[in-house]
């Protein structure tokens, strides 16, 4: 039985030592959980996290996918981030721009761009500029997007996911990406979800990392699912032989189709009927399957 476990970071898979599932089967996750425990894979496709995760060293001992992970040659640098522009419009532009994230480069021959340029950030800059009463929307939309520049090394582990993924990339979030990319490297026989919450208790943002880099604030409004949820409908579609297994806090009368009314512990009603292929179980039945202390 080969088994995979898919590790989201929503927060009913607090307190659940992850490090117990290892010897069971393959471990990927997600965005900033590297910053607490190792998987086997890490998947991230936003910006951000990505260059966060590279620039940490977590990449040169660990396996990561990420999106758009392309290599450029250290001679285009200057053109790519600055384009034409003279060292006082850089100055100019970099007093207003503030998340320009790049690592120190040594001796490295390559790096990885995302973002837009520089050149992009001055038409910003010349258009409210000279208007005092508009420079909050100029720092504003200046830095709604960032740059962000990871200067790499030739013995990373870092792979882009279109390296698997064929013909290309989906653009899915983590998660559901995480799952694609287990399935077609794996081929395993289960695949348990575990803190792929999907919805909110609350309505408030519902992950274990709010408010720190790279996440909304805690107060944020719950991210609406249906994405996600029609992302993983797709997997379990295209995976049919394989045996999917949500893991929720609790379910109550699991013989009688009874669960916990609420909406991260529920059934998803947009999947009933549609996926033979997943069932629900809670903490408690996984433990039992898998014969955890």
């Amino acid at each position: 039985m080969k088994r995979v476990f898919l590790i989201g970071n929503g927060e009913s898979r607090k307190g659940f030592d992850l490090e117990k599932l290892r010897q069971h089967g393959k471990i990927y996750g997600c965005n900033a959980i590297y910053r607490d425990f190792n998987p086997d894979v890490l998947i991230a496709v936003d910006h951000g996290i990505m260059h966060e995760i590279y620039q940490s060293g977590y990449c040169y001992n660990n396996q990561t996918y990420f999106r758009e992970w392309n290599r450029l040659p250290y001679q285009t640098f200057e053109m790519t981030i600055y384009g034409t522009m003279d060292k006082n419009e850089i100055d100019n532009v970099k007093k207003w721009f503030n998340t320009f994230k790049m690592n120190e480069r040594k001796e490295e021959t390559e790096y990885v761009f995302h973002g837009v340029n520089l050149k992009g950030k001055a038409s910003i800059v010349k258009r409210y500029e000279k208007d005092p009463k508009k420079h909050e929307v100029l720092k504003k939309e200046i830095n709604h997007t960032g740059i962000y520049v990871s200067w790499t090394r030739d013995d990373d582990k870092a792979n882009n996911l279109s390296e698997i993924i064929k013909p290309k990339d989906r653009g899915w979030a983590a998660g559901s990406t995480s799952g694609l990319v287990a399935c077609l490297k794996e081929k395993p026989d289960e695949v348990y979800l575990i803190g792929h919450d999907l919805n909110s208790k609350d309505r408030l943002l519902n992950n274990i990392y709010k408010g720190t880099n790279c996440y909304a604030p805690a107060e944020q409004q719950a991210i609406p699912s249906v994405n996600w949820i029609n992302q993983w409908s797709i997997l379990f579609k295209e995976f049919r032989g394989i045996k999917f297994f949500k893991v929720n806090e609790l379910i109550e009368d699991r013989d009688k189709g009874i669960y916990v009314d609420d909406l991260v512990n529920n059934q998803v009603k947009e999947w009933e009927g549609k996926t033979p292929n997943l069932s629900y179980i809670d903490y408690k039945e996984l433990k039992r399957r898998l014969t955890l202390a």
